[in-house]
């Protein structure tokens, strides 16, 4: 019986994503043990007319992109959005809340018309999206764990609590105590043992935000705490301009 065989591509982002793959070094070995290697930009050369699993990177933002990931799914049985570009846009799309033109002129200058660009968006805005693993970049951990469920044939769930479940588990001091707005109140977990509150560092909302977040009780700490809607919005637009809807409310 053949092997499955994997796709890791890229579309448009800083491909930090595969790189975490290839940081798992040889606890990627049970994986191709027993599945084969069709492309990966970052990790071999050529590619295969199928693919069992592609696991896709970076966010829709040119029209080659749109043609490269249509393609992709048109050989692909299972399509895996891997990362927070191509689960629901990233940092890219921050481009959408400016004027195109200007961001054509800031990145490109004078050459901007050799490179078309269209608003920024996630893969399922363009093809059907089989499974996701979210992140900036992704934590490896959930990658090998999810590339083994989706082999074996089994569901790969997300973690579906708020980043503060963790957090507070680590004993760790809020960051809001420390005078710092932390999005882990609203953000999907799974980044432990990685959290950046861990590190100091507050979070920033890379993993996306859970279902039916609690808004409430994000607007009651932000009150608290003296943000503005302004001020709540710059923090919701790094990584979470997808969610317009939820940072308007």
């Amino acid at each position: 019986m053949a092997k499955p065989v994997l796709c890791i591509d890229s579309l448009s982002c800083c491909e930090g994503c595969g790189l975490q793959i290839l940081n798992c070094e040889t606890d990627l070995l049970p994986i191709l043990a027993v599945a084969d290697i069709g492309r990966f930009r970052e990790g071999s050369d050529g590619d295969v007319d199928h693919y069992t699993v592609a696991f896709v990177e970076g966010s829709i933002v040119t029209p080659h992109d749109i043609e490269r990931i249509q393609e992709i799914r048109a050989k692909t049985d299972i399509l895996v959005a891997l990362g927070a570009c191509a689960t629901h846009g990233g940092v890219n799309m921050l481009k959408n809340f400016q004027d195109p033109d200007d961001v054509g002129k800031y990145v490109y200058g004078d050459k901007r018309t050799w490179f078309p660009h269209v608003s920024c968006r996630p893969l399922k805005a363009e093809v059907k999206v089989d499974a996701e693993i979210p992140g900036c970049p992704i934590n490896p951990r959930e990658f090998l764990e999810a590339a083994k469920c989706i082999l074996m044939g089994k569901p790969f769930k997300l973690p579906n609590y708020p980043v503060c479940v963790p957090c507070k588990l680590a004993d760790n001091v809020c960051m809001w105590h420390k005078g710092v707005p932390c999005l882990g109140i609203v953000t999907r977990a799974g980044c432990d043992p990685y959290m950046c509150p861990s590190a100091g560092h507050k979070c920033i909302g890379c993993r996306g935000l859970v279902d039916k977040p609690n808004t409430q009780a994000a607007k009651d700490v932000m009150a608290e705490f003296g943000l503005s809607v302004d001020d709540v919005l710059r923090e919701f637009r790094l990584f979470q301009g997808i969610y317009k809807e939820v940072s308007q409310e």
